[in-house]
């Protein structure tokens, strides 16, 4: 047995919906010391502690050891490895999540297609609070959503005296970009991230969206968009204002600090409940069996029977499929 310190019990990590939104990190060396996270560059070493954090994003530059992985993994924290200024996605980390409840729920609801387009009209639904999408057809809703978002982008630019021209997304040349579409890049990474981070920590399926689809990142996508025009492109737009060198440091900041007024956290672990078993907003804040460490065997006939138990071959035989 190798010593060390007894890794936390589920019931004593911080629930998904009461950690830091996410914490960005480049340039610097990411280690451990004692339950912390700590990151050291030239200018001294910060300490965060490990179990408070959503996810980690690593950008270029940062070298994270061996001791800080395990105890990020142990805490159930996710940690995204990045590209510079946040607009490419490498990899993540593992889930916070122990059942697999909600990922059953959301491969059932996906696979059919009267499920999928009722979870897709309740996605809607959140963004038209006061119509009724009950009748429309995805085109509809998609053609709705778009004039939405095209009128938050007008609406944006007025307020804040930016000119707006269009969308202009350059992954490989960010800087070819103007500063809003630089910093609406920057801002929707943040809110993917977000996103990402609280999908896989409830055990869900980044891959499997309902609206978007055929993209790893597919429920990503879905889940981000409900906050969209509601908080990256007012930030973006408030940013491209100020003329600044380095708007996309800016626009995370900002938007870390707007995620954590709006507890943007809490109601996303909240929404996904809702959308993928429709709970209650009191059973969304508990959510316990999601984090029992429960394994059972399926049985064709009775649904699931115990795991860890050894059954006579005679029971094993008796089956009628």
């Amino acid at each position: 047995m190798i010593p060390g310190a007894r890794p936390p019990s589920v019931p004593e990590l911080v629930r998904a919906q009461d950690r830091l939104t996410f914490l960005y990190l480049e340039r610097c060396v990411v280690s451990r010391d004692a339950s912390a996270i700590t990151a050291t560059d030239e200018r001294g070493t910060v300490h965060v502690p490990a179990a408070t954090l959503g996810a980690l994003l690593l950008g270029p530059g940062t070298n994270v050891t061996h001791q800080a992985m395990v105890l990020l993994a142990e805490s159930g924290s996710t940690v995204v490895w990045i590209g510079e200024r946040g607009v490419r996605y490498y990899a993540h980390g593992r889930s916070l999540a122990r059942s697999s409840r909600l990922l059953e729920a959301q491969a059932n609801l996906v696979t059919r297609r009267d499920s999928r387009l009722a979870v897709a009209r309740k996605m809607y639904e959140m963004r038209f609070p006061d119509e009724d999408v009950a009748a429309l057809t995805m085109q509809q809703l998609r053609g709705r959503e778009g004039a939405r978002v095209r009128r938050a982008y007008r609406e944006e630019s007025r307020r804040t005296g930016v000119p707006w021209t269009g969308r202009d997304y350059r992954p490989d040349d960010f800087a070819a970009s103007d500063p809003v579409n630089q910093a609406l890049s920057g801002a929707t990474t943040c809110l993917y991230g977000l996103a990402h981070s609280v999908i896989v920590a409830l055990g869900c399926s980044p891959g499997l969206g309902f609206v978007h689809t055929g993209h790893e990142r597919s429920f990503v996508y879905d889940v981000a968009d409900l906050y969209k025009a509601e908080l990256a492109i007012p930030v973006a737009f408030e940013a491209a204002a100020l003329d600044l060198t380095d708007i996309s440091g800016h626009v995370r900041r900002q938007m870390r600090d707007r995620m954590f007024e709006t507890r943007l956290l809490e109601r996303c672990v909240r929404d996904v409940r809702w959308l993928l078993l429709g709970d209650s907003d009191e059973d969304a804040a508990t959510g316990a069996e999601d984090w029992a460490d429960v394994v059972m065997l399926w049985d064709g006939r009775d649904g699931t029977v115990a795991g860890g138990t050894s059954y006579s071959t005679a029971q094993a035989l008796d089956v009628d499929w």
